[in-house]
C-alpha cells in the first residue's frame, strides 16, 4: 500500500487503543453506515482472524458499532456505542467465526432496516487506521473510502456504463477509478466509481432513473 503522507503511517486522530483493531474497524462500520444511508434497525457483525481473537480486549466491537452509528474515529461517543445502540433501539449481534480469512483483520457487517432494506459489507483493517471494503452484497470490490464513491446496483446490460458516465460528465463529475462486478453475464451487477467530486442526491436520483438501474448510493470521502 502507498502512503501519501506521514499521517497515513502514524494513523488518524482516534479513540484508542489500536489503529488496526479500533480506528480501522470504526471506519469499516462508518462506510457501511454511509452506504446504507440511514441508521439500521439491526446490525449483525461477524469477526474473523485476529479480530475474532482479540476484539474484546481491543474494543473492536465498540469501534465498529460506533462507526455503524455514524461516529468518526475521534468521536468520544464511540466509547459508549453499545449502550447508545441499545438506547436507540438498534439491535446489535456480535459473532466470531473460525473460518480462515484472506486478511487477519476481517469483519462482515449485515445491516437491516427491519422492513425491506438490507446491506452486506465485508471489510479489512490494513493498518494505520486505514481499511478496505472487499465485498458489497457478495460482489467483490476494492473501496478504501479515501475518495467519494458511487455505487450503482443494476442489471448487466450493454451501454449502461456509458449511460452512467454521461450523467456524471454532464454534471462535471470526474471519474478517478471504476470497477464492475457481476454474478453472471446479463445478471445482477454492481458498478463502483470513485470520483473527484461528491455525487449529490439529485445526481444519484438521475442515475437511478436510467433503464436497468435498481439502486444507487454514494459515500463521501472518510
Amino acid at each position: 500500500m502507498k502512503y501519501r503522507s506521514v499521517f497515513d503511517i502514524i494513523g488518524p486522530v482516534m479513540i484508542g487503543p489500536s489503529s488496526s483493531h479500533t480506528a480501522g474497524a470504526a471506519r469499516i462500520g462508518l462506510l457501511a453506515r454511509k452506504l446504507f444511508g440511514t441508521r439500521p434497525k439491526k446490525a449483525n457483525v461477524t469477526f474473523y482472524g485476529s479480530f475474532a481473537k482479540t476484539y474484546k480486549g481491543h474494543g473492536t466491537d465498540i469501534a465498529i458499532v460506533g462507526g455503524i452509528l455514524g461516529f468518526d474515529t475521534f468521536d468520544q461517543r464511540i466509547t459508549q456505542s453499545l449502550s447508545i445502540a441499545k438506547d436507540s433501539n438498534m439491535e446489535v449481534s456480535i459473532h466470531v467465526s473460525d473460518d480462515i480469512p484472506n486478511h487477519p483483520n476481517t469483519a462482515r457487517i449485515i445491516l437491516d432496516d427491519g422492513r425491506n432494506k438490507r446491506l452486506s459489507v465485508c471489510g479489512i483493517s490494513v493498518g494505520g487506521g486505514k481499511m478496505e471494503i472487499t465485498e458489497v452484497d457478495n460482489f467483490p470490490v476494492r473501496v478504501t473510502g479515501d475518495m467519494p464513491t458511487l455505487f450503482v446496483w443494476h442489471e448487466d446490460r450493454y451501454g449502461l456504463v456509458a449511460a452512467v458516465s454521461e450523467v456524471l460528465a454532464a454534471h462535471k463529475i470526474n471519474i478517478g477509478y471504476m470497477e464492475m462486478a457481476r454474478k453472471s453475464k446479463g445478471a445482477e451487477a454492481l458498478m463502483v466509481i470513485e470520483t473527484d467530486q461528491a455525487v449529490s442526491g439529485a445526481i444519484c436520483k438521475e442515475i437511478c432513473e436510467l433503464s436497468y438501474v435498481n439502486r444507487v448510493s454514494s459515500t463521501p470521502a472518510l
